[in-house]
């Protein structure tokens, strides 16, 4: 008999993470359906105001976020528009994360997504040899009839419930993130930590910048280091400034597992205590990492500037780096402050630097964003001793207008690259719009009432 979660119910207006639907042409719509914690879905269907609504009865096995078919029941007048599923055309996921329990000699998962409305059985010889109790990751493996629960396998075991390190390999689990690389990537991640002629062969195709000064300044807990900031004095107000990313592409080439797996992760997951990376640890903390003293691949935005921040000059291309220093935040800014110490006078003038090139964005009409940032201190089991703010020093400001003005600079060269070829290869922008005025002038009534 399915076994229906009760939780209460979340009034659900307009859903969040829905994307709208299409009406096909048998007069049907097919969109993502968004759950809420009551098992009733919600579909986006433009032009309607409001989202179709799909009670549990008519799920027909959908779940959260999968992508459905659905046929509209007959319109009540002064009630939202409502419907069912007639066909789960693809999920959005089938493994889930949850308590194991056992009951009459059969296994349920009870899943910590409070979306997910049933239980998944799952038959003893299916249950990796668990006893029950146990934290587990299963999948479903067959739900064909909304009548019937769904029958699922575990894929592995975590631990007991309550034990820190299985409870955050739960929340990156459940989240469909992977603490693990598959066979195939991690070999071919060691075939290129090996593979030293390599590199002697590409730095002589390179600009190189090795014996530039060069440093790296991040937090102090980081693992890897993929950007660097470089200084060379020209003359009495002309500076080389360089600023150097981790040149992940020579390594993660097209066509491989590996590059097939960065596409699946899309990105480096940082939790409280741990990171999850994108790239196997022999890559993003070691190989591609811009560590001190070591000499790394780069791709680089080079300007040459005076003190106000003004270029007369910019390159962009491939170059080696090697790091003199692995600076923190903290140690950086003491090194401000005591206006002495390793690479002071490098600090020193990138930060004046930044601070005109800060000045002038705001003139410009830039708009300063600057949260607090909360950390946290933990003890050697991963529990919670205390919440702080982190400070915002001159060394993030440092950091961060130097990146942005790579970052700018980068944007500008490929547009105009790209209007005076008219290509029409992609290019992605980070672009933010203009600020809608009306709204803007409704944010002004609402904080002067403040």
């Amino acid at each position: 008999m399915q076994k229906m979660k009760k939780e209460s119910y979340q009034k659900h207006g307009k859903s969040n993470d829905s994307r709208p639907a299409m009406t096909n042409e048998k007069g049907r719509a097919v969109g993502a359906i968004s759950l809420n914690s009551k098992g009733v879905g919600f579909v986006s269907v433009p032009p309607l105001t409001e989202d179709v609504e799909i009670q549990t009865a008519f799920l027909n096995t959908a779940l959260n976020k999968d992508e459905v078919e659905i046929v509209f029941h007959p319109a009540v007048k002064h009630r939202r528009p409502a419907g069912e599923v007639v066909k789960v055309i693809k999920r959005a996921k089938e493994s889930f994360v949850g308590i194991l329990e056992k009951e009459n000699g059969e296994f349920f998962l009870v899943p910590d997504d409070k979306k997910v409305y049933v239980d998944i059985l799952i038959h003893k010889e299916r249950a990796l040899g668990a006893v029950g109790g146990e934290k587990v990751l299963a999948k479903i493996i067959k739900w064909d009839n909304p009548m019937k629960v769904p029958e699922g396998e575990v894929v592995k075991i975590l631990g007991q419930k309550g034990d820190h390190n299985v409870e955050m390999e739960s929340i990156v689990l459940e989240k469909g993130f992977d603490t693990e690389f598959p066979p195939e990537v991690e070999k071919e991640a060691e075939i290129i930590a090996k593979n030293e002629k390599d590199l002697r062969e590409e730095i002589k195709k390179r600009r190189d910048f090795r014996d530039t000064t060069t440093f790296t300044i991040d937090p102090v807990d980081a693992k890897d280091f993929d950007d660097a900031i470089s200084l060379k004095k020209l003359s009495d107000n002309k500076y080389e400034v360089g600023v150097h990313i981790a040149d992940v592409s020579h390594y993660v080439k097209e066509g491989t597992s590996m590059n097939t797996e960065a596409r699946k992760r899309g990105f480096s997951v940082y939790l409280v205590d741990r990171t999850i990376p994108m790239l196997p640890e022999i890559l993003s903390n070691d190989i591609c990492s811009l560590n001190p003293m070591e000499e790394k691949l780069s791709f680089s935005a080079v300007f040459i500037m005076d003190m106000n921040g003004i270029i007369s000059e910019r390159w962009f291309g491939k170059t080696v780096i090697k790091s003199n220093k692995r600076f923190s935040y903290e140690e950086a800014q003491a090194s401000l402050d005591a206006k002495s110490g390793e690479h002071f006078e490098s600090l020193n003038t990138l930060n004046l630097i930044a601070h005109k090139m800060r000045a002038k964005k705001f003139e410009m009409g830039a708009i300063d964003f600057e949260q607090d940032e909360v950390k946290f201190e933990l003890d050697e089991n991963g529990k919670p001793l205390r919440i702080f703010i982190k400070k915002r020093l001159d060394t993030h400001k440092l950091v961060e207008e130097f990146m942005l003005l790579a970052n700018k600079e980068v944007a500008e060269f490929i547009f105009k690259a790209r209007k005076s070829t008219q290509s029409e290869s992609p290019f992605i922008y980070r672009i933010h719009d203009v600020p809608d005025k009306e709204k803007i002038a409704r944010l002004s009534v609402f904080l002067k009432a403040l």
